[in-house]
């Protein structure tokens, strides 16, 4: 087998870039991996970019993987997974590496769809559901099962862009977020949010947690944001709603259900940006579109969002600890430009 693993470490450096013999499941300890499959993918045009910048609270919590050639020639597998806790960063990393396969495996296992082509969009969103759905659910149990890790309080969320031919399904679970870069008729290219940020700032996603128990509030010096705390002390303070791990939270109604959305590409949509909460806490949807637009190149877009994301941190917040920041970019057009009235 011809498999091709590029691998990018916690500062966003790349490290190595070599041919060799690897499993899907079996990525290694990196921040972030680039993975190729030329039996698939022969044509080894350059798709998207993956870049991660550690913050200055600590190690790298964030992980990502871009894998090209997934389940069909042109299929694409980008996932941003960013961890939080005093595991994280392993949580985060486990995801990485066992996800991609473990879906792909589900979504194989299911019957085979057989329909009249008006239904087939549908029918094919209702199977990478189900997959979404079985797969996060066992991945979770997967992370509890790991008898030398500590889930307790750590956790981590993830956003999955899954490319089948021209169906593009998405997988969210937390505050990571993902938004494409779609051509208007005037030729301006738009930013349209693809998913929800899962937090207790969502009104149904705060009434679940009470329900279960929990207690949602924000603290008097980050009135801003709306955290989970458990019903008689005043930890964690998850910002998120929906994760991996968090085992203390899950009866606390902290779920491991991704919510699941899909969407038909055109030849008008002409990327997808997968980021963590570091980029989105600086920089609107708007702003990262421009980016990834001015810079108008698949294997430099990521880096370029992140590097805006730090600038944006030291003018914001000057005196706070910035966050980790990781960016997957995915052009969906061969050899487009991205250039406005283009």
């Amino acid at each position: 087998t011809n498999k091709k693993k590029k691998v990018v470490d916690n500062m966003g450096i790349c490290i190595s870039s070599a041919s060799f013999e690897i499993q899907p499941v079996d990525f290694g300890n990196e921040n972030v991996v680039h993975y190729e499959d030329y039996n698939i993918n022969r044509y080894k045009q350059v798709i998207g970019s993956v870049f991660s910048q550690q913050g200055n609270k600590g190690i790298n919590q964030d992980s990502a993987i871009l894998y090209q050639g997934y389940g069909v020639e042109n299929g694409v597998f980008g996932g941003v997974f960013d961890g939080h806790g005093e595991n994280g960063q392993i949580v985060s990393k486990f995801v990485m590496n066992k996800l991609p396969s473990l879906l792909l495996k589900l979504t194989f296992s299911l019957p085979k769809i057989f329909s009249v082509k008006q239904n087939v969009m549908r029918r094919n969103f209702n199977k990478w559901k189900k997959a979404c759905w079985s797969s996060f659910m066992v991945m979770d149990r997967d992370i509890k099962s790991l008898e030398k890790l500590d889930s307790s309080f750590s956790g981590t969320t993830a956003v999955v862009a899954i490319r089948q031919d021209d169906d593009l399904i998405i997988a969210n679970l937390g505050d990571s977020r993902a938004v494409l870069g779609r051509k208007t008729e005037e030729g301006v290219i738009e930013a349209v949010q693809l998913t929800t940020d899962l937090t207790p700032s969502l009104t149904s996603e705060a009434e679940r947690i009470r329900r279960c128990g929990g207690r949602v509030f924000a603290r008097q010096e980050e009135p801003h944001i709306q955290r989970v705390y458990l019903p008689n002390e005043d930890v964690p303070g998850l910002a998120m709603t929906r994760s991996f791990g968090d085992f203390m939270l899950k009866y606390l109604g902290i779920i491991s259900e991704p919510d699941v959305s899909y969407h038909h590409i055109t030849p008008n949509d002409q990327f997808v940006v997968l980021a963590t909460d570091g980029v989105w806490d600086v920089l609107s949807n708007d702003q990262v579109v421009s980016i990834v637009c001015a810079t108008n190149n698949a294997a430099a877009a990521a880096e370029a969002v992140v590097q805006a994301s730090l600038d944006a941190w030291k003018q914001r917040f000057p005196n706070s600890k910035r966050d980790d920041s990781t960016v997957i970019c995915l052009f969906l057009q061969q050899g487009a430009s991205l250039q406005n009235g283009t």
